[in-house]
């Protein structure tokens, strides 16, 4: 039982030694992220679009 409370101990210290990002930071990262994923997400998207018409043409023939 010492271990774990020892264990949490360390990682309370741990924690308090964190810099941890402003909140107009997250945010802004987050939309990042978000909008990354969205082009990337329709990018995908679009190329399997075609590709899946493509192939149904080929294989229509």
């Amino acid at each position: 039982m010492k271990k774990i409370i020892s264990y949490f101990n360390e990682v309370r210290a741990e924690l308090k030694l964190v810099t941890w990002p402003k909140r107009s930071d997250v945010i802004k990262l987050t939309l990042t992220v978000l909008l990354v994923s969205a082009i990337v997400g329709l990018y995908v998207g679009g190329v399997d679009f075609g590709l899946t018409k493509l192939l149904e043409n080929l294989v229509a023939r």
